[in-house]
C-alpha cells in the first residue's frame, strides 16, 4: 500500500543532506585518528603520555586527548567501523542533539575513568563508541517512532555485545571507559530526548480504509455471515409432524 502522507521533496532533500553530513563528519573524525596514529608510528612519537592516568593531576589532560590515541593498528581498526556507523546514524537521526551528545560522552567517559579507573594509562575511542551505541538504542526504544526504532534495532543487532563489555573482561581492556561512556550516553537520553522533533507520521491507506469497503479478493462474501438469519439451537419440525421433544 502507498502511504497517504508521502515525504515531500524538501523532506527528502533534508534527509539526504543529513546522511551526507553524518558520513562526512564520521569519515573525517576516523581519518583524523588514522593520521595521528600514522604520525606516531612514522616518527616514533609516544602519545601514551596523553592518556588518562586515574587520580593523577597530570592525567587530567587525558580526558581531552585519550580518545584520539590508540595502542596499535588492531586497536584502531577495531574502533573505526563502529565510529563510522554509529556516528553517521547519530548525525542523520538526531541533528539537533549530536553536537551536545558527543562532548557529553567524551567528558563523562574520561572523567569517570580518572575518578574511578584502575592505576594504568587508559586511551582509545571505545568509550565514545559505547556512549553512542547506548544513546541510539535507548532513545529509540523510548521515542518509539518508526525511524528511531529501526535504528535502535540495527544498532543492537550490530553492537549488542557492548552491553557486556561495560563490565570487566580482559585485564588489558579499559572497561571503565566503556562503562562511563555508556553512562554518558544514558545521561544524554535524559537530557536530549525531546531536542529533536518526532518525524511526520506516515499513514498507509489500509490503516484508514472503511470497515464496510469491499475486499479486493473476496468481495462481499465476508458479509454473508452477518446478513444471514441466526439459527436456533432447536429445529422446528415440518407441518403435520410432531416433535419428540419432552417438555
Amino acid at each position: 500500500m502507498e502511504p497517504l502522507a508521502t515525504p515531500t521533496p524538501e523532506e527528502r532533500r533534508d534527509a539526504s543532506r543529513r546522511l551526507r553530513r553524518g558520513l562526512s563528519i564520521s569519515i573525517g573524525f576516523a581519518a583524523c585518528l588514522w593520521w595521528i596514529h600514522v604520525l606516531a608510528e612514522s616518527v616514533q612519537l609516544n602519545f601514551r603520555g596523553l592518556g588518562i592516568r586515574p587520580g593523577e593531576p597530570e592525567g587530567l589532560v587525558g580526558i581531552v586527548f585519550a580518545p584520539l590515541i590508540h595502542g596499535d593498528w588492531g586497536h584502531l581498526a577495531a574502533n573505526t567501523p563502529a565510529l563510522l556507523i554509529l556516528g553517521t546514524l547519530l548525525v542523520y537521526s538526531y541533528p539537533r542533539s549530536w553536537y551536545w551528545l558527543v562532548p557529553l560522552v567524551w567528558v563523562s567517559s574520561g572523567l569517570g575513568v580518572w575518578l574511578f579507573g584502575r592505576p594504568a594509562v587508559h586511551f582509545g575511542a571505545s568509550g565514545l563508541t559505547h556512549g553512542l551505541m547506548f544513546y541510539l538504542f535507548v532513545i529509540g526504544v523510548l521515542r518509539r517512532d518508526r525511524r528511531a526504532m529501526a535504528i535502535a534495532m540495527a544498532v543492537f543487532f550490530l553492537y549488542g555485545s557492548m552491553l557486556v563489555t561495560i563490565f570487566p573482561t580482559a585485564p588489558e581492556i579499559s572497561w571503565e571507559a566503556h562503562f562511563f561512556g555508556a553512562a554518558g550516553g544514558l545521561l544524554g537520553v535524559l537530557l536530549l530526548r525531546h531536542r529533536d522533533p518526532l518525524p511526520r507520521i506516515r499513514i498507509y491507506s489500509w490503516e484508514t480504509a472503511d470497515a464496510d469497503e469491499k475486499d479486493p479478493l473476496i468481495g462481499d462474501l465476508w458479509k454473508m455471515e452477518h446478513d444471514s438469519e441466526p439459527l436456533d439451537d432447536e429445529a422446528t419440525p415440518p407441518a403435520g409432524q410432531h416433535s419428540d421433544k419432552l417438555h
